[in-house]
């Protein structure tokens, strides 16, 4: 849709606060997503419904195993100051007390379970800055939902964050099953996920 570039500086101090401040004020249409990626305050449409299905899909198997304690959001923003970045993910996985409180972010460090599910305008940055900005802030899990992957939709689990490099603990195409490790021990049948 569009995007502001700002100079984020090393992504601390008073560069970080004006970036952050300018993603707070910044006035996008109901339902568009504001996020800062890599620096640059970006605007994205609101996403269809095929993807609001995915992650109403997803939602709804994840309460089934997660503990009282914890909350899955789809609005709350993710700092990720070490990119320059507040990363608003489709699903966030949070303990509820992290989650509490004045402000619309929490600490990228925090997430349980950070899940992105990719439009055809935006999927590089999903696949790529998005990831590797979750892995530089030490987000343990990182499931990208990928309908628009090279003309077959596939789920990818990443885990174990690296100095900004997940490993792949988990990959199928659309119709397999994926597992989501402990403390989730879920298996995601992708079968039930719309294909764009």
């Amino acid at each position: 849709m569009g995007a502001l570039t700002v100079d984020p500086g090393p992504g601390h101090g008073q560069d970080w606060d004006d970036l952050v401040r300018i993603w707070e004020e910044t006035d996008a249409p109901e339902g568009c997503k504001v996020e800062i990626i890599e620096g640059i305050v970006t605007v994205s449409p609101p996403p269809s419904k095929d993807h609001n299905t995915t992650a109403a899909l997803l939602q709804r198997r994840l309460y089934a195993v997660i503990p009282e304690e914890w909350e899955i959001y789809q609005t709350l923003g993710v700092s990720v100051p070490g990119r320059a970045g507040v990363y608003i993910p489709d699903l966030l996985v949070v303990p509820r007390a992290v989650a509490t409180g004045p402000g619309s972010r929490v600490p990228a460090e925090e997430a349980l379970l950070v899940v992105e599910i990719t439009s055809q305008a935006n999927a590089n940055h999903d696949r790529v800055k998005k990831a590797h900005g979750y892995a530089k802030a030490g987000v343990e899990l990182f499931l990208l939902l990928d309908p628009w992957h090279s003309g077959r939709p596939t789920a990818t689990l990443y885990g174990d964050p690296d100095n900004g490099t997940y490993r792949v603990l988990d990959v199928v195409e659309y119709g397999g099953k994926l597992t989501l490790p402990e403390p989730f021990k879920l298996d995601l049948d992708t079968g039930i996920l719309p294909v764009s």
